[in-house]
C-alpha cells in the first residue's frame, strides 16, 4: 500500500468518525424538532419516537395559550441584539484603549480587569440586584443590557487583536489629520472584522440563551424572555403540560441560536479571507 492510498484511507477514516460526531451531537435537536409536531397521543420514547403519524403544528398553537409567545420573543430579541451591539463596541473601544494608548496606570488597570475574569458573574448577583433595585431597573429588560455592557473576557479579547493592528498604520492616521474615534472606527474596526464576528457570535448565544439574570431581575411574565418563559412551561397552566407541548418551546429556543450561529460563521469566514484577496 503506498502512501497516496494511505492518506486516502486517512481521510475518509477521519471523516467519518467526524460524521458520526456530528450525527450523535445532533440527534437530540432533531429528535426535539420530531416530538414537537407529534399529537400528544403518540409515543415519545424509544424508537417509535422518530415516526411521525399525524403531524401537526397544534403544540405551537399551545405555546401562544399558555404564554405570551409573541411578547417574550420580542423581550429576548431585543436584548440579544442590543447586548450584543452594545458589548461589541464598548469591549472594542476599551481593547483598542489598552492596546495603542500609553497613560499612567495602564497596566495594573488592565491586570485588574483581567483579574475580575476569576471571579463568576453569579457573586455578585446579590449587590447587583440591590443597586437595580435602587435605580428602579427591576422588571426593565435594560437590567439584562446595562450591566453586562463590557466583559473582562470581551475587553481581553479584543485588546489581543488589536494589538497586532501595526501601530504605522494609526501613526499615519494622525498624521493624516484623523480624530482617535476616526482611528478606531475607519482603521481598527475593518481590521478587526473577523474578532468582532467571533465575539458576536458567543455573545449573541450567550445572551439569547440567558436563564439566570433574566430570572432574577424580571418579575411579569410579559416581561421573561423566551428561555424563561419556555423554563415555566411544565407548569404553567396549573398542571403538566404535555412534552410535545413543552419541546415545542424548546425547538422555538434552540434553533434560532443555532441559525444565528451558523449566520455570524459566514461573516468570520469573509473576514478572514479578505485580507488574503489581492488586489
Amino acid at each position: 500500500m503506498n502512501m497516496k492510498t494511505k492518506k486516502r484511507l486517512t481521510g475518509i477514516a477521519v471523516h467519518l468518525i467526524m460524521a458520526v460526531i456530528v450525527v450523535i451531537c445532533l440527534f437530540p435537536v432533531l429528535w426535539m424538532c420530531i416530538i414537537s409536531v407529534k399529537t400528544v397521543g403518540e409515543s415519545i420514547t424509544g424508537f417509535n419516537a422518530l415516526r411521525v403519524e399525524t403531524p401537526t403544528l397544534a403544540n405551537y398553537r399551545r405555546l401562544f395559550e399558555l404564554i405570551p409567545l409573541g411578547q417574550n420573543l420580542y423581550n429576548s430579541l431585543f436584548t440579544t441584539i442590543l447586548g450584543t451591539v452594545t458589548s461589541l463596541f464598548f469591549c472594542a473601544l476599551a481593547g483598542f484603549a489598552f492596546a495603542k494608548y500609553r497613560f499612567p496606570g495602564r497596566e495594573a488597570l488592565f491586570y485588574f480587569v483581567i483579574a475580575t475574569m476569576m471571579i463568576t458573574p453569579e457573586v455578585g448577583s446579590v449587590p447587583l440586584f440591590i443597586i437595580m433595585r435602587k435605580i428602579g431597573m427591576i422588571n426593565s429588560l435594560w437590567s439584562l443590557i446595562i450591566p453586562r455592557i463590557a466583559t473582562a473576557v470581551g475587553i481581553f479579547y479584543m485588546r489581543q487583536y488589536i494589538m497586532d493592528v501595526p501601530d504605522e498604520i494609526v501613526e499615519a492616521a494622525r498624521i493624516d489629520g484623523c480624530s482617535e474615534f476616526g482611528i478606531f472606527a475607519r482603521v481598527v474596526v475593518p481590521v478587526i472584522k473577523p474578532a468582532l464576528a467571533s465575539w458576536a457570535s458567543l455573545t449573541v448565544i450567550a445572551r439569547w440563551n440567558d436563564f439566570f439574570w433574566p430570572l432574577l431581575f424580571l418579575r411579569k411574565t410579559s416581561k421573561y424572555t423566551l428561555m424563561v418563559s419556555v423554563s415555566m412551561l411544565p407548569t404553567s397552566d396549573g398542571l403538566s403540560t404535555p412534552w410535545q407541548v413543552v419541546l415545542a418551546g424548546t425547538t422555538l429556543v434552540i434553533v434560532p441560536s443555532i441559525l444565528l450561529y451558523l449566520v455570524m460563521q459566514m461573516f468570520q469566514k469573509e473576514g478572514l479571507t479578505a485580507g488574503a484577496v489581492k488586489g
